[in-house]
C-alpha cells in the first residue's frame, strides 16, 4: 500500500491506496494561514508537519492496517512558496505561500534586469510576485537577519519530505513554479537568479518527481507511526499532480478544470506553450519529459467561499446555490470581477481587486452569488482561449475540485465555454491520486502513469445550451471590458 499526502492551503489530506490504485481510506487534518495586510500570506511549516504526523497515525488506525504493509509515501503540495531553512534544516520564519504578493517592488526591479518576454521564454512563466523567486528577494530586502540565517529554501511538500528523510530536494514541477527554472536547460536559470542577485546555493537540488529521495528515519517513524525504512518519493506540485490525477497525461487526454481555492484550466503537452499574450504559463509535468500549460486564477473557489461567508447567511451551499440558479446576473447586467487577492491569468496584476459592477436596487443575494460564479467561469475562459489560440483542440472539459460538485457551476461552465463538461468522481481526490501514482511508479509498484486513467470515472456530460452559449458572448466581452476600464483605478487605490 501507499500513502499520498496532499498539502493544500487549508489542510493536509492523507490517502491510503492499494497496489491496484484503489483508495482505501482518507483523513484530512486542517491548519490555518495568516492572511495579513499588504498582500501577506504565510503559514507555519511545522503545522504542515504536525498535520502529516496526525493524518498518518489517524489513517493507519482508520484503515486498521499495519505500518509494515505501507511500502512508500508520496506528496502533492501547494506551489510557488518559500520555506526558508537554516543550516540545521529548521525554518527561520513562517513559510511565504503562493498567495503572498508583497514582493511587487522586487519583481519590478527584476524586470529592469530581465525582460518579461525573455523570462517567459526561459521559465514558461511571467515574472510575478506570486512566485518563489521574488519572495526570496523580499526576504533579503525586508528581513536581512532571517535572510542571512537561510542556507536553503524549499517548497511545501519538500519540507515534509525532508522531515521524513533528512534529505532536501525538489522536483521539476515545483521548480518550474519558482520563476527561476530554465525549462530548456532542465535546471536552475543562472541568468535569472543572477539578475535577482541571489546565490545559486540557496536553491535545492532537483530530482525527478518519481525519485525515492530516502527512507523514513527512526525519529520520523516515531512521530508518524510509519515503519523506519519506508520509501519516500518526492512527488510534485499540486497543479501538475492534479492533472495526473485527472488522467491528463498527454496531449490526447483533453483539458481539465480544477475548481479549488485557486482555480485553473490545464492541458498536457510535449513542449511548453508560449502564448504571445502571455496569458498562460507552463509547468513541468510530474511525468518526466511532459509539460502542463496552465491558466491559473488566484481566487476561483476562494471567491465562492468568500461569497458564501459574506452573503450566504449561514444557509449552506445547496440552498444558496439553488437560489442563484433561479436568477440571472451577467445576462441582466450584473458582473463580478473575481480578483479578491490580485490575479494571475490572464492579467498578472497583484493590485487587482474584486468588483461588483452593474449593481441595481433589484439585485439581491442570489443575483450577487450567481455573478460570482459567472465571474469565475468568464475568467477561466480566457485561459481556454490561450490554448485554442495556440492551436490546441479542446472538445471537452473534465472538472475536479469542490465546485465541480455544483450542478449550477457545471451548467455555467458548459454554457459559457460552449463545451461539454463532466465531473470526475474523484472530485476532491485528484491530487492524492496523482501523488499515489507518482509514488507507486517511483517505488516500482505501478508500471507506468497510464494507471491514472483507470482510477476515476467521468460523470455524464453537461452539454452546452447553444442559445445560452451565444447569449453569453456579449456579456463575456463586457466582463473583459470592465477590467480594462477599471485597471487604472486599481493602481490608484493601491496608493491609499
Amino acid at each position: 500500500m501507499l500513502i499520498a499526502h496532499d498539502l493544500g492551503t487549508s489542510g493536509n489530506k492523507a490517502t491510503l491506496v492499494d497496489d491496484d490504485g484503489a483508495m482505501l481510506a482518507s483523513v484530512t487534518v486542517s491548519y490555518g494561514a495568516d492572511w495579513g495586510s499588504d498582500g501577506k500570506a504565510e503559514q507555519n511549516p511545522n503545522d504542515w508537519w504536525d498535520a502529516l504526523c496526525q493524518a498518518t497515525r489517524d489513517l493507519i488506525a482508520k484503515a486498521n492496517v499495519d505500518a509494515d504493509d505501507i511500502d512508500a509515501v508520496g506528496f502533492s503540495g501547494q506551489m510557488m512558496g518559500v520555506v526558508p531553512l537554516d543550516g540545521e534544516g529548521d525554518p527561520v520564519r513562517p513559510a511565504i505561500i503562493w498567495a503572498d504578493t508583497r514582493s511587487t517592488k522586487q519583481c519590478d526591479r527584476l524586470l529592469s534586469q530581465v525582460s518579461m518576454e525573455d523570462a517567459y521564454r526561459i521559465t514558461g512563466h511571467r515574472l510575478n510576485p506570486t512566485y518563489s523567486l521574488t519572495k526570496v528577494m523580499w526576504m533579503r530586502d525586508n528581513e536581512p537577519d532571517n535572510f542571512n540565517r537561510m542556507e536553503k529554501f524549499c517548497l511545501a511538500k519538500d519540507y515534509v519530505a525532508y522531515k521524513l528523510t533528512g534529505v532536501i530536494a525538489t522536483d521539476p514541477s515545483d521548480a518550474s513554479s519558482t520563476n527561476a527554472y530554465d525549462q530548456a536547460a532542465k535546471g536552475w536559470s543562472e541568468e535569472i537568479i543572477g539578475a535577482a542577485d541571489l546565490d545559486l546555493s540557496l536553491f535545492p537540488d532537483i530530482v525527478e518527481s518519481t525519485e525515492v529521495i530516502g527512507e523514513v528515519t527512526r525519529e520520523a517513524a516515531e512521530a508518524t507511526g510509519l515503519r523506519p525504512g519506508t520509501k519516500v518519493v518526492i512527488g510534485g506540485g499540486d497543479g501538475p499532480m492534479a492533472a495526473l490525477g485527472a488522467g491528463v497525461i498527454d496531449a490526447a487526454s483533453g483539458a481539465y478544470a480544477c475548481l479549488g481555492s485557486s482555480s485553473w484550466v490545464s492541458v498536457a503537452s510535449d513542449e511548453p506553450l508560449l502564448d504571445p499574450k502571455m496569458r498562460s504559463m507552463t509547468f513541468n509535468h510530474v511525468i518526466p519529459g511532459k509539460f502542463v500549460p496552465t491558466a491559473t486564477m488566484q481566487a476561483g473557489g476562494a471567491s465562492v467561499s468568500w461569497a458564501m461567508e459574506v452573503l450566504g447567511e449561514d444557509r449552506g451551499y445547496d440552498a444558496v446555490l439553488g437560489d442563484a440558479a433561479e436568477v440571472e446576473a451577467a445576462l441582466k447586467g450584473l458582473f463580478f470581477l473575481p480578483y479578491l487577492i490580485g490575479e494571475r491569468s490572464p492579467y498578472w496584476n497583484p493590485l487587482a481587486r474584486g468588483v461588483f459592477a452593474g449593481l441595481h436596487m433589484e439585485h439581491k443575494q442570489p443575483h450577487m452569488v450567481r455573478a460570482v460564479l459567472e465571474g469565475v467561469t468568464f475568467n477561466l475562459l480566457t485561459g481556454l482561449e490561450a490554448f485554442t489560440d495556440a492551436g490546441m483542440k479542446i472538445d471537452h472539459i473534465d472538472a475536479i475540485g469542490g465546485l465541480a460538485k455544483s450542478s449550477l457551476m457545471m451548467r455555467l461552465m458548459a454554457d459559457i465555454w460552449g463545451l461539454p463538461v463532466a465531473a470526475r468522481n474523484i472530485v476532491d481526490e485528484a491530487n492524492a491520486i496523482g501523488a499515489a501514482v507518482v509514488a507507486g511508479v517511483g517505488a516500482g509498484i505501478f508500471d507506468d502513469f497510464a494507471i491514472s486513467k483507470t482510477l476515476s470515472k467521468r460523470s455524464e456530460d453537461t452539454v452546452p445550451n447553444s442559445e445560452r452559449t451565444e447569449a453569453y458572448k456579449r456579456p463575456y466581452e463586457l466582463f473583459l471590458n470592465a477590467y480594462e476600464r477599471i485597471e487604472p483605478w486599481f493602481d490608484d487605490i493601491a496608493k491609499l
